[in-house]
């Protein structure tokens, strides 16, 4: 299949219908024509020329990709604004001449009609032949009906203002597309290969698997892989969204598409480009454009018995009026033309795509992404968030919290000779505390593991251990030792023990981190609308409490399962709409059994497929704005469908004292077109204002 872009769609409709006549050539079944993306995926068997000629009637025209650089065929939205500016100069010298003059305007008026217009009568005329109606059919009914009963002026009116509103249609969903296209372009398109000593210039897509590339200051990292040598801070924010740069040396992972600062890196390729995140991201930003949420749905069911409706509401008020209450003719029929006008449903279809565009490019540019319009809807709607609680409002890695001190002259020196040679989290976590303070370095011998228990050694003939308390068993603990011991269990630490033969050296209270803006981001998400904040946990009771208590969540459940976390997430969707988050990996299930899944995860492969929605930063600190911009477009799309709607409807109603006219339809519409394509486009202005507001605890964290 062979992929273009296209320039200048302005309807949606329209595109739907050209889509099916591009499926009747030859070899064109398979043919997609995506509205949103402005994107056409065709069998590179179909006939081109016939395919531009399907598109022209629409003003639209083909850009094919070719090594990179863009060729459009035809021009044709510039030749609609030249078109639209003669039309104008030509209708008011007619207004000129048929009020200064005797030289008759008809042929002024008509020339205008014809070239504003030409283009929609040829349409419509074709649809009436078909019996298909749409916009172009009830607008091409509309000129001939004004002709018909000389309305010239207000029929040419009627002609330029519409040529106007599908414009101006256009230029608003290429500025939505646009937007998402600048976020596209991030990719990089080549990369410095270093092969034997020599170095070459090569497209990403000629990149394997191991090959070396040199990374010169302010490049892109062509393709996901890792630093051999060099140092240099990077800008990831095209996948992770952060503004700030991350140190990179050897041996640490790098982005592709993230932007080197300073220094020249050297980097082991580890995935093809096509494979990488960003290309992942790209890939389904893009799809996320396609999907329809069952908002948009709605209106396009409703759009197909709109404008029937219209036509049958035309055809009364044309009828009804003479021939049941004496009125005159020509007055109501030029009133139902009018109501014709109304019936276009462009503004309607509109309310919705160029809203979710924005809003999927918006949280794009934050890291954050949003697999599909149904998603971001659902967010929008969201009142309830589960946490996991590891790695997710914690960091994931044990810290020491808390240390008894029994014997100062041996505590710190056995911990580290005992734990200094491990590569378990806690060992590592009680070396980064002792590491902070001096102490005499010894060694131990004799280093033994004992399962279920800890660590086992000599230390200068003596026996040690570091553990558990199943580990000092040995030892009789004095009174105000297990006073301490308790209260560290009570607070919900982890301990580890350190003992000699006889007594306790000292003990380690060890806990998992607290992510630093876990507090400001549950607090955060209470302001943004989120009525319930719970955490769900395999720890046990205790340390879920504490956690809980510091980050600021309404409730909690503890010593879980991860079959126990799927069904307190079913037991939760029966109360409202349910999101839960996790890393994407563990937490799978539940994520899968919420009514949106939102994974952290960095840009890890498991964590893009897994989920909805995919935090590429490895912190929460974005998730607000996502679930406000998310309430933001869910708010736009209603604002929209009311404006559209109740522009209509006042239109309609002016028909009851007959004072509808041809350009107050078209302005009507015009109006609504123009209102919803601005409010949808504002989403995309990012707001350097903060909320001050504050909330208060509206009600304590509850236990389970």
């Amino acid at each position: 299949m062979e992929e273009y872009r296209l320039k200048g769609l302005s309807c949606p409709n329209c595109a739907a219908g050209m889509e099916q006549q591009i499926q009747k050539l030859e070899y064109g079944e398979s043919a997609q024509l995506q509205y949103n993306s402005g994107k056409l995926k065709l069998d590179e068997r179909v006939n081109l020329e016939q395919v531009e000629k399907i598109l022209a009637s629409d003003h639209a025209s083909l850009i094919k990709n070719e090594n990179g650089h863009a060729h459009e065929h035809g021009n044709s939205h510039n030749n609609v604004k030249w078109l639209l500016a003669i039309s104008s100069a030509i209708f008011a010298a007619a207004l000129l001449f048929d009020g200064l003059t005797n030289i008759p305007a008809i042929p002024f008026f008509l020339t205008a009609i014809i070239l504003s217009g030409y283009q929609t009568f040829i349409k419509g005329l074709q649809n009436l032949m078909k019996l298909t109606f749409n916009i172009e059919t009830l607008m091409t009914i509309a000129l001939i009906g004004a002709v018909s009963i000389g309305e010239w002026k207000e029929g040419t009116l009627v002609a330029i203002l519409f040529g106007l509103n599908e414009y101006l249609e256009g230029l608003g969903m290429e500025k939505a597309r646009k937007s998402m296209e600048s976020l596209l372009k991030i990719a990089p398109k080549e990369a410095l290969r270093i092969r034997e000593g020599i170095e070459e210039i090569v497209s990403i897509q000629d990149l394997n698997v191991n090959d070396i590339v040199l990374v010169k200051s302010g490049a892109k990292i062509p393709s996901d892989g890792i630093v051999e040598s060099g140092y240099s801070s990077v800008n990831e924010a095209a996948i992770t969204g952060e503004a700030m740069p991350v140190e990179k040396s050897a041996n640490e992972s790098v982005y592709g598409g993230s932007i080197n600062n300073e220094g020249i890196l050297r980097v082991k390729i580890t995935k093809a480009y096509e494979d990488s995140s960003l290309a992942k991201i790209l890939h389904l930003v893009e799809e996320a454009q396609e999907t329809k949420t069952p908002t948009e749905l709605f209106i396009n069911r409703f759009s197909k018995y709109y404008t029937p409706i219209i036509m049958l509401i035309s055809a009364l008020v044309m009828l009804v009026p003479p021939l049941l209450f004496g009125g005159v003719f020509s007055e109501w029929f030029y009133q139902g033309l009018a109501v014709l006008i109304v019936g276009c449903p462009c503004a309607l279809i509109l309310s919705s795509p160029i809203a979710n565009i924005s809003g999927i490019t918006r949280n794009a540019r934050n890291g954050i992404l949003v697999k599909g319009s149904v998603y971001l809807e659902q967010l929008g709607k969201i009142d309830t968030l589960a946490f996991d609680k590891t790695g997710t409002l914690t960091k994931g890695l044990p810290y020491v919290e808390k240390y008894e001190v029994y014997d100062q002259e041996h505590f710190l020196s056995v911990a580290a000779a005992v734990e200094k040679h491990s590569s378990h989290p806690l060992a590592k976590a009680i070396m980064t505390k002792v590491n902070s303070f001096p102490y005499r370095e010894i060694e131990a011998t004799n280093i033994e593991t004992i399962s279920g228990q800890g660590v086992r050694a000599d230390i200068n003939g003596k026996r040690h251990w570091v553990g558990n308390e199943k580990s000092v068993q040995h030892v009789t603990i004095p009174e105000d030792v297990r006073t301490s011991i308790d209260a560290m269990k009570h607070d919900g630490l982890t301990l580890v023990l350190v003992a000699d033969e006889k007594h306790i050296l000292g003990v380690f209270g060890v806990a998992d981190e607290i992510r630093e803006e876990s507090e400001s981001v549950i607090h955060a998400l209470h302001l943004a609308g989120i009525k319930n904040t719970v955490m769900l946990t395999g720890d046990h009771e205790k340390t879920a409490e504490k956690v809980a208590n510091r980050v600021g969540v309404r409730s909690y459940f503890g010593g879980l399962l991860p079959e126990d976390k799927v069904a307190k997430v079913k037991e939760l969707t029966k109360e409202g709409k349910v999101a839960m988050i996790g890393d994407g990996i563990n937490d799978a299930p539940a994520l899968a059994s919420a009514d949106l899944g939102i994974a952290m995860g960095k840009g890890t492969d498991s964590a893009i497929e897994t989920a909805d929605i995919v935090l590429m930063q490895d912190h929460l600190s974005k998730l607000p704005e996502a679930v406000s911009i998310a309430k933001r477009v869910n708010r736009t799309i209603r604002v929209n469908i009311a404006l559209a709607l109740g522009l209509k409807l006042i239109a309609l109603l002016l028909t009851i004292p007959g004072l509808l006219t041809l350009w107050i339809a078209i302005l009507s519409d015009m109006g609504a077109t123009i209102l919803v394509t601005f409010i949808s486009l504002t989403i995309l202005w990012e707001r350097k204002t903060k909320e001050k507001t504050h909330i208060h605890n509206e009600a304590e964290p509850q236990h389970s």
